[in-house]
């Protein structure tokens, strides 16, 4: 498996290529079309990135992670967001950090309110009953921010992994002095996989969880501030993970 170029998708074929190959990339503007808004509309979330809350769960030890946190459920009319709760994933998926209830802050009231929120999120729900057939999906909203401040960041500390739910997104919000930061996706069940890096803000990978697995390579500083912005999205029908623990 070789670095290539970025293997984007035609948004007009996005439903059949992630139910054939188990994921898609789409192109910044391509993703403000799916969301019916400009760029800038979704710039104006950019700014909320920068107060983030720092990650007291890390079993590493590190400090390298700021985050936060919101649930909400699409029932296909509209976008509700549930009263606060914490992140939970099983050890199965999860092997450093599954099997805790993880409280983070939670996303700004002022983020959600801003209109690209809704319309982004919405967009993207309509793309997974697309490919799965229509639910009430339980969304997940994770705002992060891996910094370098201590030497090296790490996107994805548990390494490759699914996340026990039916479908994620993940998004690039912004590089900042960084090297590093490769995404791999590979095949749940079989060798096929593909290695790329995410620079332009907005590009967009949305996986089939059931069908892939996942992992972002560590992150190294070009400069003392360096750090790299993400908004991690998912989708579970049914309900959310832990939602009877």
């Amino acid at each position: 498996m070789t670095p290539r170029e970025l293997p984007t998708t035609d948004p007009s074929h996005l439903t059949d290529v992630v139910r054939s190959e188990g994921y898609a990339l789409l192109r910044p503007l391509d993703v403000a079309h799916l969301a019916g808004c400009t760029l800038d509309e979704l710039q104006a979330l950019v700014p909320s990135w920068d107060r983030l809350e720092l990650d007291n769960y890390l079993k590493d030890g590190g400090r390298y992670r700021r985050r936060r946190h919101s649930c909400f459920v699409d029932d296909g009319h509209g976008l509700a967001q549930t009263p606060h709760r914490a992140h939970w994933q099983p050890v199965e998926y999860n092997a450093l950090h599954g099997g805790m209830h993880r409280l983070f802050e939670p996303i700004e009231p002022a983020t959600i309110a801003t209109p690209a929120w809704e319309r982004l999120l919405r967009a993207l729900g309509e793309v997974c009953s697309g490919v799965r057939g229509p639910h009430t999906w339980n969304v997940e909203a994770h705002q992060f921010r891996i910094d370098t401040a201590d030497g090296i960041g790490r996107p994805t500390p548990e390494g490759a992994h699914r996340d026990g739910v039916d479908f994620v997104a993940v998004i690039l919000i912004k590089r900042t002095g960084i090297k590093g930061g490769e995404t791999r996706v590979f095949e749940a069940d079989g060798p096929a996989g593909q290695r790329f890096t995410m620079l332009e803000p907005w590009t967009l990978l949305l996986l089939d969880d059931a069908a892939v697995i996942h992992e972002s390579t560590p992150i190294q500083p070009l400069d003392e501030h360096g750090h790299r912005d993400t908004l991690v999205l998912t989708w579970r029908a049914g309900s959310f993970q832990g939602a009877d623990d």
